[in-house]
C-alpha cells in the first residue's frame, strides 16, 4: 500500500522521483504527488489519480533533491489535497508517510490545536510536530521528538526547506529502504524503485532517524545512538518487470507458472535431493506443530501446506489468518514452529504476529517473493520463491509457488522417497497444456462475466482451490463470488441460488468426485448456470475444462491457471483495470 521514494545527488532529482513512483505503481494507490528543490525554496505537486496525471501537472526542470508518493486512501477521500507531500504551518518542512498514525488527533489537541490543518490525513500532523518542536530545538531533535510521540507505523521523507543539501527519514513498522551509488542516494518503499539510480540497498530498522547528502549518510535510533550501515547489491533489473508482449502483467505472470515451477525445481534439488538448510529442517522436525500464518492468496495456500505436513510428516498444523491472530492468541504447544507466507514480505498483519512470536523466542520461517522484505529481515529461516517479480496485484504465480516451494519443504522434512521431482516436472508439462486452450476459458468468462453473483464449489483440496477462485473473480471483474464445500451448499448456501447464477465445481480428487457432482446438480435443479473443471481420469463427456492428469496432491496447480485465466478474461470483457484493480494494493503495509 503506498510508495515512497526520494533522490539526492547528482542525476535530475525530479525525473528519478518520477521514475521510482512510476516502479512502484503495482503496489496499489489512488493520488500521487512530488516535492522538490527549486531557486531555493521546495515545489510541491500532487494529483488525484494516476502518476501520468501527476506527470501533466508537471514542467520540466532540474532538481538536486526530490521526495515523492503514492497514496492509498486511509484518512480521508482521494483528492488532491490529501495527496502528499504534506507541508508545515510556515512551509519550512514537508514529508510523505507511508502507515497509519494512530493517536494523531490526540497528538494534535495536545500540541498544535492553533495550528491550521488543511488536510483529513493523520499524516498533516506529523509535519506539523516537526515545525512546532523545531522552534526551541535543533531539527534532528524534532524530528526524534516526534517519533517519540508517534502511535502506530510510519516511513517518512522530510525536507527542511532551509537546509535543501540534505533529506531526513525515519522509520517504524513501515517498510523502507536507502539505496545507493556513487552519484546520488536515494530512498523507496521497495527495491523496485531503487534500481535505477541505486547498485546497492539497505533495508532500514524500525524506530531508525537518519539524514542522508548527495554522499554520505548518517543512521541513528531514537534516542540519537548512531547505527552502523549494512549494504547489499541490487540484483533485479529492468527487464524483470516489463510486460514484453503481453497486455497485462498478469496475463504475463500466469503464462510466466509452468518455467517458474522448473526453476524452482533446478533451484531446490541437486540431483534427486531436496537443498534447504538441514538446520531449518531440524528445527521443524523437533516441532509438536506447524502453524501457517498468511492473508488472502498466501492463506488459501496455506491449506495445501498443511495437507501437505500433516499426511506426510504426521505433523499436526493450522492455519491462521494473520490479521486475526494478532489479537487472539491461540493455545500455543510447546514445542511450536511458526511459517510465515506472503508474496511481498511486507504484510503488516504478518509481521506484527512475527514480532510476537519473536518476543516469546519461537521459531519462524518466512516464504515470500522478496527477499529484500521486512519479513525476511525479522525471521530465523527463510525460503524463496523464485517466481520473479510479481507486478500485478492480483497474485498468481506468486500463490502457485508458495503450493510447490511447501511441497518440496515436507518432502524433506520428512525424507520422503516421493519422486516430487518428477512430479513437479510433470505439472510444468501439464501447465502448458492448460495455456494452449485460452479459448475455452474466454469462452467461461463471457458466460459469467455479467453475473452479480457466482460460486465456486468443491471438497478438499478443491475447495481450497475454490476459495482462491472466489478471490480472484471478486479482485479483478468484481463478481461477487463465494467459495463453499459443496457438502454445505444444503446448509444454507443454496438458498443464494437463483436462474443463471454461475457454479463452478472443481473436480480433481477422485473419492469426492462423485458427490460433488451430486451438490452441483442441486444447484441445477434450481435454474443455476453450471460448470465443470475436472482432470481426465475423472472427467464425464459434458464437463466443460478437462485437465491433464498429474500426481493427486499437486493437482490444486493445474486447476489454479484455470480459474486464474476465468477471472482474467471476465475481467478483460468488463474493460476493468485488470492490473491495478480499485481499492486494493499489492503490499498490504498497513493493519
Amino acid at each position: 500500500m503506498c510508495g515512497i521514494v526520494g533522490y539526492i545527488g547528482e542525476f535530475n532529482a525530479l525525473m528519478a522521483s518520477m521514475e521510482g513512483l512510476q516502479n512502484l505503481e503495482y503496489r496499489g494507490y489512488d493520488s500521487a504527488g512530488v516535492a522538490f528543490d527549486k531557486n531555493n525554496s521546495i515545489q510541491i505537486y500532487k494529483t488525484k489519480g494516476r502518476v501520468r496525471d501527476l506527470k501533466l501537472k508537471l514542467q520540466e526542470t532540474h532538481a538536486s533533491l526530490s521526495i515523492g508518493h503514492t497514496r492509498w486512501a486511509t484518512h480521508g477521500e482521494a483528492n488532491d489535497i490529501n495527496a502528499h507531500p504534506h507541508s508545515s504551518r510556515d512551509g519550512r518542512f514537508v514529508l510523505v508517510h507511508n502507515g497509519i498514525i494512530e493517536n494523531y488527533q490526540r497528538l494534535k489537541l495536545m500540541y498544535v490545536k492553533e495550528y491550521p490543518f488543511i488536510s483529513q490525513t493523520d499524516t498533516e500532523v506529523i509535519v506539523q510536530l516537526i515545525e512546532y518542536f523545531s522552534k526551541e530545538m535543533t531539527v534532528p531533535e524534532s524530528i526524534r521528538k516526534t517519533m517519540s510521540l508517534l502511535e502506530g507505523s510510519y516511513a517518512c521523507l522530510i525536507l527542511d526547506r532551509e537546509h535543501l543539501d540534505r533529506i531526513y527519514f525515519i522509520k517504524d513498522k513501515s517498510p523502507l529502504l536507502i539505496g545507493k551509488s556513487t552519484l546520488g542516494m536515494s530512498f523507496s518503499s521497495d527495491i523496485t524503485g531503487l534500481m535505477d539510480y541505486a547498485n546497492e540497498y539497505m533495508i532500514l530498522e524500525d524506530k531508525s532517524f537518519g539524514v542522508v547528502t548527495a554522499k554520505e549518510i548518517e543512521l541513528y535510533d531514537v534516542i540519537g545512538l548512531k547505527l552502523s550501515l549494512d549494504f547489499k547489491p541490487i540484483s533485479i533489473k529492468k527487464e524483470d518487470i516489463d510486460k514484453h508482449t503481453y497486455t497485462h502483467y498478469m496475463l504475463k505472470e500466469i503464462h510466466e507458472q509452468p518455467m517458474m515451477v522448473r526453476n524452482l525445481i533446478d533451484r531446490y534439488f541437486i540431483k534427486d535431493e531436496v537443498n534447504i538448510s538441514k538446520r531449518l529442517l531440524h528445527q521443524i522436525r523437533q516441532s509438536d506443530k506447524i502453524n501457517f500464518v498468511a492473508c488472502g492468496s498466501s492463506m488459501y495456500a496455506s491449506y495445501y501446506a498443511k495437507y501437505y505436513f500433516e499426511k506426510l510428516c504426521g505433523i499436526p498444523c493450522e492455519v491462521f489468518c494473520a490479521s486475526e491472530l494478532v489479537y487472539s492468541t491461540p493455545l500455543i504447544t510447546k514445542r511450536p514452529f511458526f511459517i510465515f507466507f506472503s508474496q511481498s514480505g511486507e504484510t503488516a498483519d504478518c509481521i506484527a504476529v512475527m514480532k510476537k512470536c519473536k518476543k516469546q523466542g519461537y521459531p519462524t520461517l518466512t516464504i515470500t517473493n522478496t527477499k529484500e522484505s521486512s519479513m525476511v529481515h525479522l525471521s530465523k529461516y527463510y525460503l524463496d520463491l523464485y517466481a520473479g517479480k510479481e507486478i500485478a496485484v492480483a497474485s498468481t504465480k506468486a500463490y502457485t509457488a508458495m503450493i510447490v516451494v511447501s511441497a518440496i519443504l515436507a518432502r524433506a522434512v520428512h525424507m520422503s522417497k516421493t519422486n516430487i521431482k518428477n512430479n513437479l516436472k510433470a505439472v510444468s508439462l501439464a501447465m502448458e497444456k492448460v495455456l494452449e486452450n485460452e479459448e475455452v476459458y474466454k469462452g467461461i468468462a463471457k458466460e459469467i462475466k455479467d453475473s452479480s453473483d457466482a460460486f465456486f464449489i468443491g471438497r478438499g483440496m478443491d475447495y481450497w482451490t475454490s476459495l482462491e477462485a472466489a478471490l480472484k473473480l471478486k479482485e479483478i471483474a468484481y463478481i461477487h463470488t463465494e467459495a463453499f464445500p459443496s457438502g454445505e451448499l444444503k446448509h444454507g448456501p443454496i438458498a443464494l441460488i437463483h436462474k443463471d447464477t454461475p457454479v463452478l465445481a472443481i473436480i480433481t480428487q477422485e473419492g469426492t468426485n462423485r458427490i460433488t457432482r451430486s451438490n452441483l446438480m442441486e444447484t441445477a435443479s434450481r435454474g443455476a448456470k453450471t460448470f465443470v473443471i475436472s482432470t481426465k481420469d475423472l472427467a464425464s463427456l459434458d464437463d466443460d475444462i478437462i485437465l491433464p492428469n498429474v500426481a493427486h496432491y499437486l493437482s490444486g496447480l493445474i486447476s489454479a491457471l484455470v480459474v486464474q485465466l476465468i477471472a482474467y478474461y471476465a475481467a478483460l470483457y468488463k474493460n476493468n483495470d485488470i492490473d491495478k484493480p480499485k481499492n486494493l494494493a499489492k503490499s498490504v503495509t498497513v493493519e
